[in-house]
């Protein structure tokens, strides 16, 4: 039976020393969240901050932080969900191995949330100005809640079956918003919640919201999973948390969560704006302040010792990337079945999730051909373009299965190896441009809008991978210091970026046509441009993050002898990618020193964290 509730959960990490109390004053503003992220680093335990500076209700961060504690947590129901799982990619399975069936019946029971008429979550009413006011790194705009669980209903056809349970940042304080009265709602595109929003701005009436912090550990899972369109993640958190997850009945407004340890209710009135942000994100920059949805607080509800669970967003790997992990483990047999022809998909974390994502599919539309090209593969890559959160990639490198039947998108190293023995730079590149892309990707040519590249690779070798430099490798005025990365990828430090938003720079251009008259480069397909070779080329972790989040395909992919053909554009010889940062992205995240070297402290002989930092 899954834990019903956040308390149920922490006292038996603790029971296990899985957790750990901090009963010294600590700050929510960047002090606990920069514990977290040691702790997490250390692969250490939950943490529970007893004594939280300006706040009476007690913190708990890291919960999620090591697989086997997510393993653990949801121990009893995670052998039936694949039996689900296996139910849906093959539903003749049962006929053959009619045992596999058991527990299913018991967790279809489970998936329906059970009305109830009150629950702990209505004992006690607090102001927004009460809660923690988290702030993770030193420019964030204001306290904001990490975890949110964030409930809607269809305005056309409330009820369970159309609701959506997002994990949308919510701004407490900072901004323009009115204390006690009105918070910031930040939803990315493609998200849930904006389908009811645009039911309510259609039907010119408010979208009722309730925002759930804690509760059933299930929820939380339940808030970032990806389910196909149709499955309301309540019915997920039934199943994950092994129990009917109680829902208090109201006659105005959506229900709310029985055991949460926090709700809070409000409305959001059909396009009211204001500025939110700026905060640290999962792509390891800050999103910057832009207009978005305005709640209008109604009542804020908490439990009897109620616990605030937090996390930090930031650079990967971060405590999110667990949940990344978990989250593709439970969804890794459904793929085939959401995707024909595709046989495993990876959302790279170290680049920042939606940025890169790599994949192998089936290469089956010619297979009498003497010479297997990209066909098939592309229709893949583009159907991955085009459904639930595969759609918000960027770069999508995608490889055929029968060029390598052992190829796996979780071995990087080999999979880019794979990749750039194969890349026909003329032929294999697929651009859209001009399309939506993540919210908080800063490289595109504005907010929400950018280019998406399927780089689609099947067939025979083509060249053998350089491992060496050519000793006459030269470099036009203003780039310097060419290391090889690996095997075939060449790092390159340029100029500072000058150019506006939208624009080509005639120097990557002209860095392109002066590599053309380079001898021994046919080894070398990539090269990368950075502002600090040595720190893009020190690790897969460091290449991956700066070559794709700070780059956009259609803006900042050049190549030697490029050209475009009826509108089709390719080049001749080695690809290359400006990954410098741009006049016009957003900072990176950078960590406050005084806050780091307190935090060392408590790592000292006596102290909380001796042993674990």
């Amino acid at each position: 039976m899954g834990y019903r509730n956040l308390a149920q959960c922490l006292a038996e990490l603790e029971s296990r020393r899985e957790l750990i109390r901090i009963s010294r004053e600590v700050d929510p503003n960047l002090e606990i969240g920069a514990i977290q992220r040691r702790v997490f680093q250390a692969q250490g335990p939950a943490l529970l901050f007893t004594n939280v500076k300006g706040c009476s209700f007690p913190m708990a961060g890291n919960i999620f932080g090591t697989s086997e504690r997510n393993q653990f947590i949801f121990r009893d129901t995670i052998k039936t969900i694949e039996r689900l799982v296996k139910l849906k990619v093959d539903p003749f399975e049962v006929l053959k191995r009619p045992w596999e069936l058991k527990g299913v019946p018991k967790a279809l029971w489970n998936a329906l949330p059970k009305n109830v008429s009150t629950g702990p979550v209505l004992a006690g009413q607090t102001k927004i100005v009460s809660l923690p006011q988290l702030r993770s790194w030193p420019l964030d705009g204001g306290g904001y809640v990490t975890l949110p669980q964030v409930y809607t209903e269809s305005v056309n056809k409330p009820g369970f079956a159309h609701s959506n349970l997002g994990m949308y940042r919510v701004q407490l304080s900072g901004q323009k918003f009115k204390p006690n009265e009105e918070v910031g709602l930040h939803y990315q595109i493609h998200r849930g919640i904006g389908y009811h929003h645009a039911q309510a701005i259609h039907a010119d009436v408010p979208l009722r919201v309730n925002v759930f912090i804690g509760g059933p550990p299930a929820m939380t899972i339940a808030a970032i999973m990806p389910l196909p369109e149709g499955i309301a993640e309540i019915f997920f958190a039934g199943v994950l948390g092994g129990h009917r997850i109680p829902m208090i009945a109201r006659t105005n407004g959506p229900p709310i969560l029985a055991e949460a340890d926090f709700c809070i209710t409000g409305t959001i009135e059909p396009k009211q704006l204001l500025p939110e942000g700026p905060f640290g994100d999962h792509l390891g920059y800050y999103s910057l302040v832009h207009d978005f949805p305005v709640l209008r607080v109604e009542t804020v509800y908490h439990r009897e010792n109620a616990v605030w669970p937090f996390t930090t967003v930031g650079r990967p790997p971060q405590e999110d990337t667990v949940f990344g992990t978990f989250i593709q483990q439970l969804a890794a047999a459904l793929i085939p079945t959401v995707f024909s022809g595709v046989h495993e998909v990876r959302a790279v974390d170290a680049s920042g999730v939606h940025p890169l994502l790599l994949a192998v599919g089936s290469e089956r539309y010619v297979p009498y051909a003497e010479n297997r090209e990209p066909q098939e593969i592309i229709t893949c890559g583009l159907s991955l373009l085009g459904t639930s959160q595969t759609s918000l990639a960027k770069y999508v490198l995608i490889c055929a299965k029968e060029d390598d039947p052992g190829l796996s998108t979780h071995d990087i190293p080999h999979f880019f190896t794979h990749i750039l023995e194969r890349a026909d730079w003329e032929k294999n590149l697929h651009f859209i441009t001009r399309t939506t892309m993540d919210t908080l990707d800063y490289s595109g040519i504005s907010l929400n809008q950018g280019s998406k590249l399927v780089l689609a690779v099947a067939g025979e070798k083509l060249r053998e991978l350089g491992t060496e430099l050519p000793a006459d490798f030269s470099l036009p005025s203003g780039f310097s210091r060419p290391l090889l990365f690996a095997p075939g990828v060449v790092v390159l430090q340029g100029p500072s970026h000058e150019r506006g938003r939208d624009e080509d720079d005639p120097l990557m251009q002209e860095l392109g046509v002066f590599l053309e008259r380079s001898t021994g480069l046919a080894e070398f397909p990539l090269i990368v441009v950075a502002d600090d070779a040595e720190f893009t080329a020190r690790s897969w972790d460091d290449f991956l993050w700066v070559t794709f989040t700070r780059s956009d395909p259609a803006t900042d992919i050049y190549g030697v002898g490029a050209f475009t053909h009826c509108k089709h554009w390719g080049c001749r010889g080695s690809l290359i990618i400006d990954a410098r940062l741009k006049t016009y992205h957003a900072p990176p995240l950078e960590a406050d020193p005084e806050i780091e070297k307190s935090v060392d402290a408590l790592g000292g002989p006596g102290e909380p964290l001796h042993g674990i930092i």
